[in-house]
């Protein structure tokens, strides 16, 4: 056989396989586990709101973010079988959205297709793994391997400034989590993530609602992102571990400034904003980035 007609053949085959794997990726019982997810992530939100607002009101309880959310769960009634349940669903949801790749994977192929191609299964692997590691987070605090993000994040930094060229790396990962917090700002600016929920298939008078609750939800966790990353910044630039700090931090950070209350009272709403926009999208879900 030419090896022109080999290499067609490979690729016919490897098409058939690809679409094989992606049937069994839409099995309504995957896409009812990644429904499962969705709520939640949306639960997840919910609940960094609601420490971000006690925060707000000075009242201190556990970290307002993803790990504070996930010890409150373990803290309340049936909590460990609830992270387990969380953490299976994260990682369907992971597996759901990542298999979007087997969509899209082909257009590498075609050279007029390929950047818009490896932009979409970027975007599609990205959420995935966002997805899985809160997935495998949950369930390490289901076996009592818990930790706390934001010393986690300190001990890492405070690791890597030791090394040849660490605060040039630490300054980089700082760039790029700006950069993730601009991005999510953005989609929230141009209701990007309308991509992600089947809209049309909502009641009509709920399609406003859950715009403006994506919309607003997006807008503030781009801020608080963004400002995490300008903490790391400063911590690579000054290397001082105390200002590498996650989501907690930027809150406690929002908290701080004069007007703070009431700017992280806002915050913690868009947080609560965001976690009701995506149990709608749980009711209407829509993987497809680029729909």
């Amino acid at each position: 056989m030419p090896p022109a007609s080999a290499a067609r053949s490979l690729v016919h085959r490897l098409h058939l396989l690809v679409d094989r794997v992606r049937r069994v990726t839409d099995s309504p019982v995957l896409t009812h586990l990644a429904r499962a997810g969705l709520i939640a992530y949306g639960a997840m939100h919910l609940l960094i709101g609601v420490l971000a607002l006690r925060m707000a009101m000075g009242l201190r309880g556990a970290d307002a973010d993803q790990t504070g959310a996930l010890l409150t769960v373990a803290g309340g009634p049936g909590g460990r079988l609830l992270l387990v349940a969380i953490g299976l669903g994260m990682l369907s949801l992971a597996v759901w959205q990542a298999a979007e790749v087997l969509l899209w994977w082909h257009g590498l192929l075609e050279p007029a297709h390929r950047v818009h191609t490896a932009v979409v299964c970027a975007k599609c692997l990205a959420k995935g793994a966002v997805y899985g590691f809160l997935g495998i987070t949950a369930l390490l605090f289901a076996v009592g391997l818990e930790y706390e993000a934001d010393e986690r994040l300190r001990g890492l930094t405070e690791e890597t400034l030791l090394i040849p060229g660490g605060s040039l790396l630490i300054g980089a990962v700082a760039a790029g989590v700006v950069a993730v917090g601009l991005y999510v700002f953005v989609r929230g600016c141009t209701a990007g993530f309308l991509r992600d929920i089947d809209l049309p298939a909502a009641p009509d008078r709920w399609e406003p609602v859950i715009e403006v609750l994506g919309r607003i939800g997006y807008l503030a966790k781009g801020i608080a992102f963004g400002l995490v990353g300008v903490l790391l910044w400063r911590a690579a630039t000054s290397r001082d571990v105390s200002t590498a700090t996650g989501l907690d931090g930027a809150m406690t950070a929002i908290a701080g400034v004069g007007a703070g209350p009431w700017l992280l009272t806002g915050v913690a709403a868009g947080f609560g904003a965001f976690g009701v926009y995506a149990l709608a999208r749980a009711r209407y879900p829509d993987r497809d980035p680029s729909s």
